[in-house]
């Protein structure tokens, strides 16, 4: 692993890409079930003997949707450890709904992570954890999303997103303190270091890139808006303020809510996608909203 995992923010003029997996952007989970049991190449008769047949939308389908209408601004490429003898099914499908999406790979099984650094991705989702946690520990930013997560979003003008702090924006630093002394001790620690600077997080760069591309819009036609949901409460809340002021990125809302659940505020916020570390979070997000998991280097477990 990189000893700084977050790539800066490119200097020419903001462009956002997004790679996706098979199984976000589409309804695959019958054919996953047909591979998990039966293995590769029943897997690959099924797609062939299918591939008139177009794909259902999956649980990113609609985000995906809404971010390729940023003329010129973001470039979705598809990422998939499929072979190419599937890939007929899924370029048919993404033709069916006029995605302007041209660009994928296929590594028939092998990592995609060099793929994701050469198309210089600045935001990988995927339905797959351990290609998420390989995406973050080569120092990109990932999210594993939670299959039957929300609800279909439809039409989406303007793109909310949300994230936590602490393990997914900032560096695991506070909590660690927390787990380790307990909240008075991290109360403390935040108040004594509230000048100094978080440490990046996962989440860092892309929120960075997306801060960047939202000051190429007039103020009152932003199509991005960005939230901060954290359990942090006061007097913890002035750390976060002033590192997101050293890093030159403007949140839109943000939210200490104190270790309450997120899911009202994340109702009302109208968020269309959620960024979290924490399975009790992620889980219970998942109910409402499109939701990501954070998968911080070295900390996660596959069971949620």
């Amino acid at each position: 692993m990189r000893e700084n995992y977050l790539k800066p923010v490119r200097e020419q003029e903001p462009v956002l890409h997004i790679a996706v997996s098979t199984r976000a952007l589409f309804d695959l989970e019958k054919e996953n079930e047909i591979f998990e049991a039966l293995g590769a190449e029943e897997y690959i008769k099924y797609q062939m003997a299918h591939e008139d047949e177009v794909l259902k939308p999956g649980p990113a389908f609609d985000l995906i949707k809404a971010f390729l209408r940023l003329d010129g601004k973001v470039e979705i490429l598809l990422m998939s450890k499929n072979s190419a003898e599937v890939s007929l099914r899924i370029f048919h499908s993404i033709e069916a709904y006029g995605l302007d999406i041209t660009r994928a790979s296929f590594t028939t099984g092998r990592s995609i992570v060099p793929y994701l650094e050469a198309f210089h991705t600045d935001l990988y989702l995927s339905a797959d954890a351990a290609d998420v946690e390989a995406a973050i520990a080569s120092g990109i930013p990932a999210g594993w999303i939670m299959q039957g997560t929300g609800t279909s979003q439809g039409e989406i003008p303007e793109i909310r997103i949300a994230f936590d702090g602490d393990s997914c924006i900032f560096s695991n630093e506070a909590d660690l303190v927390f787990e380790n002394a307990g909240l008075q001790a991290f109360s403390d620690s935040e108040r004594e270091k509230a000048r100094q600077p978080l440490a990046e997080g996962p989440m860092a760069n892309f929120l960075k890139v997306i801060a960047s591309l939202q000051q190429e819009y007039p103020a009152n036609q932003v199509p991005i808006r960005t939230a901060l949901v954290t359990a942090r409460s006061a007097p913890a809340h002035e750390r976060v303020i002033r590192t997101l002021r050293s890093w030159g990125v403007r949140i839109d809302e943000a939210f200490f809510l104190g270790g309450e659940d997120k899911c009202g505020v994340l109702e009302a916020f109208g968020a269309h996608i959620f960024f979290d570390d924490n399975p009790t979070y992620i889980e219970n997000a998942s109910q409402v909203v499109l939701s990501a998991r954070v998968l911080y280097p070295g900390t996660w477990k596959l069971a949620i």
